[in-house]
């Protein structure tokens, strides 16, 4: 298997981990902030796993890449930065969500006690 074939499976899981998570919510992650949180993930990717390649911390196999490099860092080191933008932030916003929805049926409870 290749690091871009395991790389694809990893984004799939994760963006329909995100679109399961984000359907049962009526609030959406703001667009924006996703942009720049993935901006600043795929910067600091491309920077700190350049630098620990460079440094001889690791290294891939050749025959398994894509061969595209952004810095030492193949492109499909940028797979997991995406993928957490992809799942993370529709976890977040479903889980709080979830505890808006009990806070509130707890409220509704106290109040008819």
């Amino acid at each position: 298997m290749t690091y871009l074939a395991l790389s694809a499976a990893f984004l799939a899981v994760a963006a329909l981990g995100g679109a399961l998570a984000a359907i049962g919510t009526r609030r959406r992650p703001d667009a924006a902030a996703l942009g720049l949180t993935a901006l600043a993930l795929l910067l600091l990717t491309a920077v700190f796993d350049t630098a620990m390649i460079a440094s001889g911390l690791f290294h891939y196999s050749p025959d398994h890449l894509a061969g595209v490099h952004i810095g030492l860092a193949p492109i499909e080191d940028f797979a997991y930065p995406v993928a957490a933008v992809l799942l993370l932030p529709a976890l977040w916003t479903a889980l709080r969500s979830r505890r808006t929805r009990r806070d509130e049926t707890l409220r509704t409870e106290e109040g008819s006690a």
